[in-house]
């Protein structure tokens, strides 16, 4: 997948290739995702939104309209990475979906604390992730409205 696309609509940050897999598919299947950029790990995430490391002078006018966001990532988890997200006046208004298996409390307090537009738990079953991810996809690229600031 190209990491600098002229449009973007997704980021996703998920390190299980499966899951991203998956998301990927539900989303294309439905022409939900054209431009897509999957990231294994929350330091990519990070290079890739702030235009540091790997992605060192990446256009940074190009934002996703929203990013998909696991929590229990290597390197730097999705809460820190949800935190420097909402710090940052260039992406506190950045729609942020967690989009993880963790079902404790603390993980959904602590995401909504931080800024989270929305939680979303993994359903197990094959046909409800699909479509927990073909309804999450249609709102946040086709009903939701963005800020362009």
């Amino acid at each position: 997948m190209n990491r600098d696309v002229d449009l973007l609509d997704i980021l996703l940050v998920e390190d299980n290739p499966h899951d991203a897999e998956l998301v990927i598919r539900a989303l294309r299947n439905h022409d939900l995702a054209p431009h897509l950029v999957h990231l294994p790990d929350g330091q990519a995430a990070l290079d890739f939104l702030f235009g540091s490391g790997t992605h060192r002078g990446r256009d940074l006018r190009k934002r996703p309209k929203v990013v998909l966001l696991d929590l229990k990532l290597p390197k730097v988890d999705g809460i820190e990475v949800l935190r420097r997200i909402r710090a940052d006046e260039r992406t506190k208004q950045l729609p942020v979906v967690v989009l993880t298996s963790s079902r404790e409390v603390r993980d959904i307090d602590t995401a909504y604390q931080l800024g989270a537009n929305s939680f979303i738990v993994k359903p197990v079953e094959f046909e409800s992730f699909l479509n927990v991810i073909r309804d999450t996809g249609w709102y946040w690229l086709k009903t939701n409205v963005i800020s362009n600031s």
